[in-house]
């Protein structure tokens, strides 16, 4: 490991001393983490924006799952990190993350709020299974009892499974797991630092034997590479399968800084799509309205074919309790738990 004091960069951000370190050990190799102590952690979203949510935790920045199409990625330019490469190894991470926010959740004006988690980057990324801030940050949501979901690519969220059963016993919960596709050698490229899309199903199949209900974002859905009906109804038969609560597509987006890098990987992996998109996107991030419906027609179709509820984004929807209950140390299965809250994203 080596580390230095940086004097710019994220430090500037929070205003504090930074602490830059760079691991040896393989699963971190060409990484740097940046350690910081932030001022805030609940943020609200901004004004205008689509998300059905209105406050976020994100105790990361940058993310080594380097999905080429992430939206996220502009935010590195505000700490004058590169919103390539940069974004997929540069990650700061907010090390006073659970303490700091178990002093905003007690303050006289926080009202409760539902809190969503993993929008922005990945709660669960690698940098995770080194620093474990989730684990506090969840059994300061428990104590306090207030709501929030999870959304993540990452299987390390089943590390913390009796936290979320401990939370959903006093407040709502969701968890959603990303799943997009299942074609592994577009995976290989586009998502090169997640699990593998089969390990995202045995999260959910792991998470529903644990009593949590399990909610699908089926995202991104990649224009001319993951779109065909064969390919959608494929996907959400195996979401099916998994024991997914609901799915949830949408579309691929391309906001400036995920465009550039986007467009880049399309051209060296494939090329002759390029008018495609450029016709596709011609008029800003989003797809075309009858693009989005047309997907969301169609995995919704297939939803009801396979017996899983189609989702909406910010749809409350509550779940009945999981009956295949792991056993206790007696042989004799545990009761049922309370039904959870399960918050789609």
């Amino acid at each position: 490991m080596r580390w230095e004091h940086l004097g710019e960069g994220p430090s500037a951000l929070f205003g504090t001393e930074t602490v830059s370190r760079r691991f040896d050990t393989p699963e971190f190799r060409g990484m740097t983490f940046h350690e910081v102590r932030a001022r805030s952690l609940v943020n609200r979203v901004p004004g205008g924006s689509r998300a059905p949510f209105a406050w976020t935790v994100n105790p990361y920045r940058g993310c080594s799952h380097a999905c080429v199409y992430c939206f996220a990625r502009r935010t590195h330019s505000y700490l004058d990190l590169d919103t390539g490469t940069g974004f997929d190894s540069q990650i700061v991470v907010k090390v006073n993350a659970p303490e700091l926010l178990r002093r905003e959740l007690a303050r006289p004006a926080w009202r409760g709020e539902h809190i969503a988690m993993g929008t922005n980057v990945d709660c669960y990324q690698r940098a995770e299974g080194r620093y474990a801030l989730m684990p506090g940050i969840l059994a300061a949501l428990r104590d306090r009892a207030n709501p929030f979901s999870v959304l993540t690519k990452g299987t390390l969220i089943l590390r913390d499974l009796e936290l979320l059963r401990q939370a959903a016993e006093v407040t709502d919960v969701g968890v959603s797991v990303s799943v997009g596709f299942l074609d592994r050698e577009l995976w290989r490229t586009v998502e090169p630092g997640t699990p593998a899309p089969e390990r995202r199903l045995d999260v959910i199949r792991t998470l529903r034997a644990h009593g949590i209900g399990c909610g699908v974002l089926m995202a991104p859905v990649l224009p001319f590479l993951g779109d065909t009906p064969e390919q959608l109804r494929a996907t959400v038969r195996a979401l099916a399968e998994a024991g997914a609560e609901s799915v949830t597509p949408l579309a691929l987006h391309l906001r400036p800084g995920a465009r550039e890098w986007y467009l880049s990987w399309l051209a060296r992996h494939h090329p002759r799509l390029l008018p495609r998109y450029d016709r596709l996107y011609a008029n800003g991030a989003y797809a075309p309205t009858w693009y989005q419906r047309r997907i969301t027609r169609q995995v919704h179709e297939f939803a009801t074919e396979f017996g899983i509820g189609p989702g909406r984004p910010g749809e409350a929807r509550r779940i009945r309790p999981v009956r295949s209950e792991p056993t206790g140390g007696s042989g004799h299965p545990e009761p049922p738990r309370q039904p959870t809250q399960l918050t789609l994203l």
